[in-house]
């Protein structure tokens, strides 16, 4: 009955690494800057690691057209690419803050940050 608590300590005290390992993961993520643009650079969104979205630039021509659809049209394409730049990088983080611990579930749980399948 008692035999299971060795095992269960071990978990408990990966699942505190992980914890720790997760926060910095966070930390760093804050600090990657990734680009997602539409129509080779007309319109650029930056994003953090963490999809928080930081900045955009539109090429002046949209102002001088005056092409507001098209403008309308871009602007989620590029957001829409900084924010799947931004989702790789969180698991790629997340994957490496994980790595070496072994807590059942944990591929699964990783894999809906990845978009792949659990190790």
């Amino acid at each position: 009955m008692l035999k299971g608590l060795g095992n269960l300590g071990n978990i408990v005290k990966q699942a505190q690494e992980m914890g720790a390992k997760m926060q910095a993961a966070q930390a760093q993520l804050r600090s990657v800057r990734v680009t997602g643009s539409a129509v080779g650079g007309m319109v650029e969104v930056d994003a953090n690691g963490l999809g928080e979205v930081l900045a955009v630039r539109i090429e002046p021509e949209f102002f001088a057209k005056q092409d507001r659809e098209m403008l309308e049209d871009l602007l989620p394409s590029a957001v829409n690419a900084a924010l799947a730049k931004a989702k790789e990088a969180q698991g790629s983080a997340m994957q490496e803050a994980a790595g070496g611990l072994n807590l059942p579930g944990l591929g699964d749980a990783l894999s809906k940050f990845t978009g792949g399948a659990g190790e």
